[in-house]
């Protein structure tokens, strides 16, 4: 995306795009997704360079950017804490100013919001939030793609949260309000999903309830996420027994439809947020919806940076 291009958006949280451009992703990343599996080669990015910026961890967002950036064609720069300092050696502002002129495409993957809404008004080019301690669009584009080509649409559907009112919770909520679905959350006391942070228009999208058992009831999709996300690893005991209720379980999947999805973001911890025989189980997906990390991934640097394209 050169300077001064009128069109150029940002990926920072769910809501950056409308129900009607997901329609067009979800649908795009169906035939990105065969192509990858009948090894047809398709490169419409050739030439173009992806900068990774990771302050925290990662497994599967570096594989799914790294490889899905290859196999467009593209290039990838890798920076990590340790050799970007990004906001700590120069102002997140000039970190952004200098490596948006020498790049196509920025994903970030770190700890404030604030910190990729900075960078991403200081650069040239468009930057994709790889996870904040707020939100984490990408993993739910995933789910969603996923539920699409077990369920078909999510409209309408019910969508439980079990746990932590965390990045993933309040994305979550984000697409409910976008996307026409209802979520239902139960999270232990002084653990509660922000609605002002995510920030919705409808708040009729959102059920509260104490108990997990009862959010999961009729549920078309249970989901949760690690009691402890990274950063918060100090809370981890008193964490445990907060949420030592909020194990999803075949009890509580019985409670949700008879043909219900389990999803998890992973990495998991058996036995603590999920019992192993329902992420191991039949309705689990988790496999699927890592995989599909790639597949939308893959979609929105193209969207991002060529718009719509044929078929």
């Amino acid at each position: 995306m050169k300077p001064g291009h009128t069109l150029m958006k940002h990926y920072l949280q769910f809501k950056d795009l409308r129900a009607e451009e997901y329609a067009y992703l979800f649908e795009r990343a169906s035939i990105i997704k065969t192509r990858f599996k009948n090894y047809e080669r398709y490169q419409p990015l050739t030439d173009r360079t992806l900068a990774m910026i990771f302050e925290k961890a990662s497994t599967r967002t570096r594989v799914s950017f790294e490889a899905g950036m290859y196999q467009m064609g593209g290039s990838v720069v890798h920076l990590t804490t340790g050799d970007s300092q990004l906001g700590r050696a120069e102002p997140v502002e000039d970190s952004a100013r200098v490596i948006s002129r020498m790049v196509d495409l920025v994903m970030i993957r770190t700890f404030e919001q604030s910190k990729i809404e900075r960078f991403a008004a200081h650069s040239r080019v468009p930057v994709i939030n790889g996870l904040t301690n707020e939100y984490h669009p990408c993993q739910i584009m995933a789910d969603i793609f996923t539920f699409i080509e077990h369920r078909g649409s999510i409209q309408g559907k019910t969508v439980a949260w079990v746990g932590d009112g965390n990045n993933m919770a309040n994305t979550w909520l984000q697409a409910a309000d976008i996307l026409g679905f209802t979520l239902h959350v139960s999270t232990p006391s002084g653990y509660e999903i922000d609605t002002a942070l995510a920030g919705v228009s409808n708040p009729n999208c959102l059920k509260v309830f104490k108990s997990p058992a009862a959010a999961c009831e009729g549920a078309h999709l249970v989901t949760t996420d690690v009691w402890t996300s990274m950063g918060f690893e100090a809370e981890n005991a008193q964490r445990r027994a907060a949420f030592a209720d909020w194990c999803v379980d075949a009890q509580m999947m019985q409670l949700a439809q008879p043909d219900a999805l389990f999803m998890h973001c992973l990495p998991a911890h058996r036995g603590e947020e999920v019992a192993a025989d329902v992420i191991d189980g039949p309705q689990s997906v988790v496999w699927d919806e890592a995989e599909n990390r790639l597949h939308v991934q893959k979609v929105l640097m193209e969207y991002l940076l060529l718009g719509r394209v044929g078929h």
